[in-house]
């Protein structure tokens, strides 16, 4: 795939407020933090599309963008920690939960994973969750520039046991924001969703 039209569609904190357009959608989601901002940047190649922040909590709501006019993708709050109100959280949680198990659009989620940590128990939340949804469910390890090539093949190793531990077996692609590594792949699993659309 390549990137020719991005758009800011619109923010919604809930199900009613998302686009009604019957476009395939592509979800980020993971905890906050993780860098997912700056993956879907460096995904869709512009800089400050998805806002980004030191700050854990700068996603407040599902942000959608339309890519080349096909295909939807969603922007997740993260899971977690967050300066807000423990009853903000809750309700960050709660519509995460109901878009991935309601949304009819949906049809791939990469859930992005810090690579320098083993999975959380957030993490593994949300592993335990998508058997329920419909979409793809394909790991996204961020910030692996910041590791060696053994530490990489480690942390993969790390969320391979995780996920079999759940009984799972999922696609795990390394990425970073920094060098680009995994673009292609997250691209490549666009564009087969797009086939099968």
């Amino acid at each position: 795939m390549i990137i020719k039209d991005v758009q800011f569609v619109q923010g919604a904190t809930s199900l009613e407020q998302m686009p009604r357009a019957p476009f395939p959608e592509v979800a980020f989601v993971g905890r906050s933090n993780v860098g997912k901002s700056s993956i879907i940047n460096r995904l869709l190649e512009r800089k400050n599309l998805a806002r980004t922040s030191s700050k854990p909590g700068k996603t407040q709501e599902i942000n959608f963008f339309l890519i080349n006019n096909r295909i939807h993708v969603a922007d997740l709050p993260g899971f977690g920690y967050a300066k807000v109100s423990k009853r903000q959280r809750e309700a960050w949680q709660k519509l995460i939960g109901s878009y991935l198990m309601h949304r009819k659009q949906l049809r791939l989620v990469f859930q992005l994973i810090d690579s320098r940590h083993e999975p959380t128990a957030l993490d593994r939340e949300l592993m335990m969750l998508m058997p329920e949804s419909n979409a793809e469910h394909v790991i996204v390890l961020t910030k692996s520039d910041k590791l060696s090539g053994n530490t990489r093949q480690k942390s993969v190793s790390q969320v391979r046991k995780t996920l079999a531990s759940l009984g799972q077996d999922k696609p795990i692609i390394l990425s970073s924001a920094q060098d680009g590594r995994g673009r292609q792949d997250m691209l490549d699993w666009m564009d087969t969703l797009l086939k099968a659309s």
